[in-house]
């Protein structure tokens, strides 16, 4: 069977640290610092104003704060971002909104030179 996330419910305000080895769903508003060794999905109906760190990411709903992935980061169409975004892979779909810094680590095919 396989395990269900825990999920911070539409009605629910959270203020504070939220931390955990387990999938996580926002579907509410969360305000502070979520830090999380797995994933991280934050409904259309979510407002998190946090500093982030996780395994994965996926935005469907609105989050301003710095965002450190390990793994990756989609930010789906119709979502908003607002601030620094750290992740291995990013996938920023069109109709997304994106403001602030993003930083990856890539490796670049011979011959091209870092700025």
């Amino acid at each position: 069977m396989a395990e269900q996330p825990c999920v911070i419910g539409k009605t629910v305000t959270v203020r504070g640290t939220v931390s955990g080895g387990e999938d996580l769903v926002v579907e509410g508003r969360v305000e502070g610092t979520i830090a999380l060794e797995r994933s991280l999905l934050i409904e259309p109906s979510a407002t998190v104003e946090a500093d982030v760190e996780v395994g994965e990411l996926t935005l469907r709903g609105a989050l301003r704060g710095e965002v450190r992935a390990s793994g990756g980061v989609t930010i789906v169409a119709g979502a908003r971002f607002d601030g620094t975004l750290q992740a291995q892979r990013v996938v920023i779909e069109e109709g997304a909104a994106f403001t602030g810094r993003l930083e990856m680590d890539l490796d670049l095919p011979p011959g091209v030179a870092a700025p």
